[in-house]
């Protein structure tokens, strides 16, 4: 399966911290940190992505670095892309989409702000 990014536009969504950015873990037994190309932790977030019908999506969303954000804070992800992947395990083929951003902002600007006007 070729990687192609996949741009999403995210002017047509709306976006709430729904868990607060972790260290994503290459291994859960050892720890192992995962970084990017420049040595920066990946961090993972869990949004809630609305649309302007209401339907709502939680998506993770990988960061080089810490976003400045908090859980329950509207936030805007800035340069998301999403890349499809497919694996087998034990058998059975899985796949799906992962999200990256370039950055995960607080709506307000300020971290740990976030109202929305």
């Amino acid at each position: 399966m070729r990687n192609i990014p996949i741009p999403v536009d995210t002017h047509r969504l709306r976006f709430s911290c729904a868990k607060a950015p972790r260290p994503r873990l290459l291994d859960q037994e050892s720890g192992k940190i995962k970084t990017d190309k420049q040595g920066n932790t990946i961090y993972e977030t869990v949004l809630l992505a609305e649309d302007e019908f209401g339907r709502m999506e939680l998506v993770k969303v990988g960061t080089s670095g810490e976003p400045p954000i908090v859980q329950g804070q509207d936030v805007v992800p800035t340069g998301m892309i999403g890349y499809t992947w497919e694996q087998t395990r034990n058998g059975e083929l899985r796949w799906g989409v992962s999200y990256k951003a370039a950055s995960i902002v607080p709506v307000s600007g300020k971290p740990g702000g976030g109202e929305r006007g």
